[in-house]
């Protein structure tokens, strides 16, 4: 899912601007902001590196060209990490939440490994590079923008709910038309809780700055982000990626 509840729901901001003076509030939100882009940024080189490797040394395709159920553990163990985190944050300390976050990066790349199967390498990378742009442009206009973008939250969170509900669907229908379909909306969907998540997450400094909640609430907004990068890019593979020969 892409969209965390605040740790602290019901407390009041912390601290605005004017109560502490627009540069320092500023210069804070630069400091968490940029945390949360380090952190999302290590994870998806993490899980590059070592979805390449796993497929590099022969044991994805044995993994999943075989019989067993480690090819489904290894699939469905990064939905496990995302519940627990989400779950148990308020639990967790900030040491065992990041740990649990380098896991789920781990895991997560040895589980999308299938696309070097899928596709070629060429399609793999200029799929990132666009993703990567994409992404970029879309979380610096939810940065910079003066609009307020929670007005979308709700539309959001029903697209993700429908796109989801219809990819099972197509679990069993195998429609070429549908996974095209879903492939569209799935990429303007991500696009969107791009930017709606960058400013939601800048939002919450005001609510954690400060406080023991700060570092947890920046490692759950970098898993945010990025699940919205790394569903972009599948997406935008699925769409325009060419197939091994």
């Amino acid at each position: 899912m892409a969209n965390w509840s605040d740790p602290r729901p019901n407390a009041a901001a912390f601290q605005t601007a004017g109560a502490v003076g627009t540069d320092a509030f500023d210069a804070g939100l630069r400091s968490y902001m940029l945390s949360v882009y380090n952190y999302m940024a290590s994870a998806v080189l993490l899980t590059g590196i070592v979805s390449l490797g796993f497929y590099a040394s022969g044991m994805a395709e044995q993994v999943f060209a075989g019989p067993g159920i480690l090819k489904w553990i290894i699939t469905l163990a990064p939905l496990g990490f995302v519940l627990g985190m989400s779950f148990g944050q308020g639990r967790m300390s900030s040491a065992t939440l990041q740990a649990m976050f380098w896991g789920f990066s781990i895991v997560m790349g040895l589980s999308i490994s299938t696309i070097f199967l899928r596709y070629d390498g060429a399609s793999v990378a200029q799929a990132f590079f666009a993703t990567a742009a994409a992404f970029g442009g879309l979380s610096l206009y939810g940065y910079t923008t003066k609009r307020d973008l929670s007005a979308f939250g709700t539309f959001l969170v029903m697209g993700l709910v429908g796109l989801i509900v219809a990819s099972l669907l197509n679990l069993f229908f195998q429609s070429g038309v549908m996974t095209l379909v879903i492939s569209i909306v799935g990429v303007l969907l991500f696009a969107g809780l791009t930017a709606y998540d960058t400013q939601r997450t800048m939002s919450m400094y005001a609510h954690v700055a400060g406080t023991e909640d700060e570092h947890r609430t920046v490692i759950m907004s970098a898993l945010t982000l990025y699940l919205d990068f790394i569903n972009m890019f599948l997406f935008i593979l699925r769409l325009f990626g060419s197939s091994r020969n």
